[in-house]
């Protein structure tokens, strides 16, 4: 493939992913989910000049426990960053942040394409053959199901996406070039470019590590002297920390800590509300006094939600072929980068944090995953049908019938599942314009003084304004102890059960609960009003 057909062609996979992610996006009317909301509300603040400011306390593990607080005590900035570009130029919107989701977004099906361009050079495939393999997944990735829909959404997932595919492709090349030369000589700009793409990804996604980790890997096996193979792995990971090494010194003077302490609160969970716990935080000897049992439960529920519910099902059927297909693809040197980093990520966001990757860690690092299956996938495809081909006599080429069928099978996905999913983002905006509007007839207008006690504490304060914050999974004694804490008079509750449950039984404590929720058809849309929905009024001192 010439230089010039090689642009034309990426241009093309480009222009085509980004029409189909802004349709998308404009279906996609409200952040959600809430971690999505976090983003978004915090390039808001920063752009009103606030700096970088949450108003929701949605966890209590990292200390000062105050609100309005400082940002991304787990999650980290960069995101947010790109996210208030647009903003900043088209207003501070949902819609303007999606600009950045969605041209950040169509970066990875060009990655895909300059993936599967590798593969088939390193396959030595016919021009003609390589030609469509390269084309047909970067359009593939275009109208996949799972990379569409998180382009719509300015969070950290495409751009981890972008970061990840970036770095793997640069290893596979350093490898590459080593191995042909058998000395390391004019790397150093490469190397240095890799530090960079990490250390960006550590301003993205604390999985960002792993990918440090799998070059250090690939570059002890390279047969280089042992000082030789230092320094490849010295420069980049100097250049990442120098770029993450700002944002550790802001994270000491406004936590105590440099790195995400509650990392470890994450990992010794049983539940996925214990990021919610007030009085009953996770510890580690109510982790080990589970027992074996249920914790080795917890890892099979995460192997199992990884696999399923985030690989496979969203990708699906494309996704079961890739996964098929995956141990032949594993051989290619050039899928070999990616194909570490995926199963390390996957391993252990769901055996250290088998709970938490049920909430979305794993979700929110597999974008390139999703690529490599795709690759994997029509790989298998291209594969089979040559053998057809060769069993059959055919005497036209038919590598085309591949992408043909992949790219056929992701839009008919999508075209199904984004509607939806966009009815259901239309949906819950309603509904907090509905609790937003009852919650001012009920007299908590917002005040960053007196937040307000609710188990959707991101989205609250992103629709109604001031602040909020997590309710407790826990008695409704440790919900009053919240209050009396941070002197919150006000408690808003759309799903808790448990409280409901609770309050409605009479307990001692139920008694300083008033239920103040003003009538159905608050909102601008009474149609949205939702019965379920319960305010109340804490009156006990």
């Amino acid at each position: 493939m010439s230089r010039r057909e090689a642009l034309l062609s990426a241009a093309v996979v480009f222009v085509v992913a980004v029409l189909v992610r802004w349709w998308a996006a404009s279906l996609v009317v409200f952040p959600k989910p809430e971690d999505t909301a976090y983003y978004v509300d915090v390039a808001r603040n920063l752009l009103s000049g606030r700096g970088l400011v949450s108003d929701a306390l949605w966890s209590f593990q990292t200390q000062p426990l105050v609100v309005p607080r400082a940002a991304f005590e787990v999650w980290l900035p960069l995101p947010t960053f790109l996210a208030a570009v647009p903003m900043a130029l088209f207003g501070s919107t949902f819609a303007a942040a999606q600009v950045s989701s969605v041209v950040i977004g169509s970066v990875v099906p060009v990655l895909a394409w300059r993936l599967a361009a590798d593969v088939a050079a390193e396959r030595g495939l016919a021009s003609g053959r390589a030609r469509t393999l390269a084309i047909g997944t970067g359009l593939t990735a275009a109208v996949s199901l799972p990379l569409i829909l998180h382009s719509t959404l300015p969070d950290s997932t495409m751009l981890f996406a972008v970061l990840t595919l970036g770095a793997t492709l640069l290893m596979s090349r350093l490898v590459r070039r080593i191995e042909a030369a058998r000395v390391p000589d004019g790397t150093t700009g490469t190397l240095a470019l890799l530090g960079i793409v990490i250390g960006l990804g550590a301003l993205t996604r604390n999985e960002a590590i792993w990918l440090g980790l799998v070059w250090a890997i690939l570059a002890l096996r390279l047969p280089l002297p042992r000082g030789d193979r230092l320094r490849l792995i010295a420069i980049p990971a100097v250049v990442a920390i120098l770029f993450y090494a700002p944002w550790a010194i802001r994270d000491w003077i406004a936590f105590g800590n440099p790195l995400p302490g509650q990392a470890l609160s994450n990992a010794l969970s049983l539940d996925g509300t214990d990021i919610f716990a007030w009085q009953d935080p996770p510890t580690l000897s109510r982790y080990l006094a589970a027992g074996l049992p249920t914790l080795v439960g917890l890892r099979v529920t995460g192997i199992g939600h990884n696999l399923f519910d985030v690989l496979l099902f969203p990708g699906a059927p494309l996704s079961f072929i890739g996964l098929i297909g995956l141990p032949w693809a594993a051989r290619l040197r050039s899928i070999q980068p990616l194909l570490l980093v995926s199963i390390v990520v996957f391993l252990v966001t769901a055996i250290v944090f088998p709970v938490s990757t049920t909430w979305g860690t794993f979700l929110h690092a597999a974008g390139a995953t999703h690529v490599l299956l795709i690759v994997s996938a029509l790989l298998a495809l291209d594969a089979l049908i040559a053998w057809v081909g060769q069993r059959r006599g055919w005497t036209r080429p038919v590598a085309w019938l591949a992408p043909t069928l992949t790219i056929a099978g992701s839009i008919l996905f999508s075209a199904v599942i984004l509607p939806s999913f966009g009815a259901g983002s239309g949906a819950t905006a309603r509904t907090f314009e509905d609790l937003s509007a009852r919650l001012t007839v009920a007299g908590a207008t917002p005040d960053t003084g007196k937040p307000v006690i609710t188990d959707f504490p991101i989205w609250l304060p992103y629709v109604h304004g001031g602040t909020s914050l997590a309710l407790p999974h826990e008695p409704a004694s440790s919900v009053l102890d919240l209050a009396r804490t941070f002197g919150a008079t006000t408690v808003a509750v759309l799903e808790g059960d448990a409280l409901r449950g609770e309050l409605a039984s009479g307990s001692t404590d139920a008694a300083c609960f008033r239920d103040v929720t003003p009538p159905a058809g608050q909102a601008p849309d009474p149609a949205a009003s939702d019965d379920s929905l319960r305010v109340y009024r804490i009156v006990c001192p």
